[in-house]
């Protein structure tokens, strides 16, 4: 199951997952994308299903819940990925704007957490997996809203891994914290700005990024970073947050602006989704990586992590070897050597 998957990041992630062979079912408020989802699914030779759902209301994703498992069998995954953002200052934020922007982003993954588990737990099996930012740790200008809820989220799902681990369950809950990726977002985001959004740079191509929450999805892990820009952004928040601070109200704001304007966007996607398939990508192909050091390294975390036990384990019996060996050497020594006592001994 993976919501918000008819576009952006959850497109990318659904491609993904089909292409290693699970069945994928997709929950999203687009007819068009969904449908067009779908048959990338079917084309991958795996079952599929779009649901119609609005994650913010929580009724409709326990009934997209039900049918999926009707239709398809027990969820063994879910990805809670959709949400909504406002590219605005706070002060010019709507209320009802940022309330619902909060309700995709935050509340979206609550209602779909909640609906894994009352399937999950009674089945001591299962994995959520939530998808998260590195803005989940750093809030920046212009994204209040998501910034907001990306961080409650973190503490949220903090609360429900001790909770599962306090009853012994076997069911698993991973985090996957994203970069500035080229996806639809910014082409359809409400904003209040004169110009046309773009991610904060580096920018990530969503294929790259898919393939970690993938992995993830095969090695569950309780938290990873996708990115250098994350690991920097949440290190450099830890260790110098007012440097952090000045630096990002010097650029955090022209950072996130094209020099194209707002007119030229695709829609306004807050309240109703925009008509037609978007796919994965967005507008920022000639800027964007399909590759780098640390999102290679996350793509094979699980053989990186074997071949370093495998490392450290080879390492100790090395060692161990060697002290046996040391020891046994030095027993020789002393059998070949006669004692202080023997010598005087044998000198009478």
């Amino acid at each position: 199951m993976v919501t918000g998957g008819s576009a952006g990041i959850g497109r990318a992630v659904v491609r993904e997952l089909a292409a290693r062979g699970w069945d994928v079912a997709v929950l999203a408020r687009g007819r068009d994308g969904l449908a067009a989802t779908v048959a990338d699914v079917a084309a991958a030779g795996r079952r599929g299903i779009g649901v119609v759902c609005d994650v913010a209301h929580r009724e409709q994703v326990e009934a997209a819940a039900t049918r999926v498992e009707a239709e398809l069998g027990p969820v063994e995954v879910w990805v809670n990925n959709a949400m909504a953002s406002v590219f605005s200052p706070f002060s010019d934020t709507d209320p009802d704007d940022f309330e619902r922007a909060t309700a995709v982003t935050y509340f979206g993954q609550v209602h779909g957490t909640r609906a894994a588990l009352d399937r999950m737990r009674p089945r001591d099996r299962g994995h959520v997996v939530q998808i998260g930012s590195a803005l989940a740790f750093r809030g920046i200008p212009l994204q209040a809203a998501y910034c907001g809820a990306k961080h409650a989220v973190v503490g949220f799902t903090e609360s429900v891994i001790t909770e599962l681990r306090h009853e012994g369950s076997r069911v698993q809950v991973s985090m996957v914290h994203m970069p500035g990726m080229n996806t639809t977002q910014f082409g359809w985001v409400r904003t209040t700005m004169p110009n046309h959004p773009q991610p904060v740079a580096p920018i990530y191509q969503p294929e790259a990024c898919a393939k970690v929450v993938a992995e993830v999805v095969d090695h569950p892990r309780r938290r990873t970073w996708v990115g250098e820009s994350t690991v920097y952004t949440i290190l450099g928040s830890w260790a110098a947050p007012w440097f952090v601070d000045r630096y990002l109200a010097r650029t955090g704001v022209d950072g996130q602006l094209t020099d194209q304007p707002r007119s030229t966007m695709r829609g306004d996607y807050l309240d109703a989704p925009v008509p037609g398939d978007a796919g994965a990508r967005g507008e920022f192909d000639d800027q964007s990586w399909s590759w780098s050091p640390q999102v290679w390294l996350q793509q094979r975390r699980h053989a990186v992590d074997a071949a370093g036990t495998a490392a450290l384990t080879l390492g100790a019996v090395a060692g161990a070897l060697t002290a046996v060996t040391t020891t046994a050497r030095a027993v020789q020594r002393r059998r070949a050597a006669p004692s202080a006592r023997a010598r005087r001994w044998l000198g009478r």
